[in-house]
């Protein structure tokens, strides 16, 4: 049970701005007079160069990503994205969730990019930073489009999400999948609403992220579950109840990482403690310091997402039983990686 909360703005997971470190003029912003969602969101559209990154990470199992907005209105307050907001010139804070940036060219560009004589088929993760069905989708249909440039091209596309706003996306999903041309993470990081809705705040429910786990994989869509991320102290003692009901939805595996308070996130991270669970503030620290060699964080690799030390083997004990328990012979299916080549062939009609 959380204890009554103070001084939170409901609606937001951050509660305060952090400093630009890249400007020269800068304070540190409370905004404990802003409640009730108070605080508007804004939708700056930028023009980006390029759309495709390359993720340099041997901790992520993808080479690629594509993210059509930058900031995310879903507001989890333990966000590692936060920490590229400074980059445009915001906060990691509140600006990360009001402040969200739109990339409309981004079909055009990913049509480019698929369409290059040197491309070679390569999985592209929609969402390696942040939700790529957060609420300004619904509107602006980025998503969409790229799924059905990625349709037109038969090339291979993975979605992590906790937005149930893709199943309007099901028939492009279905014709994906039919080809082995897409995979879907669904995270989810708790069944208490309570926790979910400060820490959270406009993210879909856990009970409609299983849902959506049912459907995508009653219509022949390959799904798999993440937890992520796990909070030792709030979160670790759900592992088998999530990972249970993702199995009984459908899900074909089952994930997940040990959370990592890096650079500004671990104020902002504390600051949400302080404010809306203060009796359980040292407690959560202190387990996620035990998991990351006595700091907050851990910038090793293999390390950094998964932690090390007692409690993170704790956690990784559980994840394992789970899977020997729920997810047993199953398994994602591998991608299709021959279609968009022959595509680029001239051996596919798509007209």
């Amino acid at each position: 049970m959380i204890p009554k909360i103070k001084q939170i703005q409901i609606g937001r997971g951050a509660q305060i701005n952090t400093p630009d470190p890249f400007s020269s003029y800068n304070y540190f912003k409370d905004i404990p007079e802003l409640s009730e969602s108070k605080q508007p969101t804004n939708y700056l559209r930028t023009e980006p160069k390029s759309i495709v990154n390359r993720v340099n990470s041997p901790d992520l199992p993808f080479d690629f990503s594509v993210n059509p907005y930058q900031g995310c209105e879903h507001g989890c307050v333990y966000c590692y994205a936060r920490n590229t907001h400074p980059f445009w010139g915001y906060s990691a804070g509140l600006d990360f969730e009001s402040k969200i940036l739109y990339k409309s060219s981004a079909p055009s560009l990913l049509a480019q990019k698929l369409s290059n004589k040197n491309w070679v088929a390569n999985e592209i993760m929609l969402s390696g930073n942040t939700d790529c069905y957060q609420p300004i989708e619904q509107k602006l249909g980025i998503t969409k489009s790229l799924l059905e440039i990625f349709w037109r091209y038969r090339h291979p596309v993975g979605i992590i999400t906790k937005n149930s706003l893709i199943l309007r996306d099901l028939s492009l999903l279905k014709q994906l999948s039919s080809e082995r041309l897409v995979k879907v993470v669904i995270s989810i990081t708790t069944e208490d609403e309570n926790i979910r809705g400060l820490m959270e705040p406009r993210t879909t429910t856990a009970q409609k992220r299983f849902e959506v786990i049912e459907k995508l994989s009653a219509n022949g869509i390959p799904v798999f579950a993440m937890m992520a991320p796990i909070i030792p102290g709030l979160t670790d003692a759900e592992i088998l109840p999530i990972a249970k009901k993702a199995a009984d939805a459908g899900a074909l595996g089952f994930g997940y990482s040990v959370v990592r308070l890096n650079n500004d996130v671990a104020t902002i991270f504390e600051d949400w403690l302080e404010r809306s669970m203060p009796d359980r503030k040292q407690k959560i620290l202190n387990q996620i310091k035990a998991c990351h060699e006595g700091n907050l964080a851990n910038s090793k690799w293999s390390a950094r997402m998964k932690g090390s030390g007692n409690i993170a083997q704790m956690i990784k004990d559980q994840v394992m039983l789970a899977r020997r328990m729920y997810f047993k012979d199953r398994k994602m299916p591998e991608y299709n990686l021959s279609l968009h080549r022959q595509y680029k062939q001239g051996q596919l009609s798509l007209f």
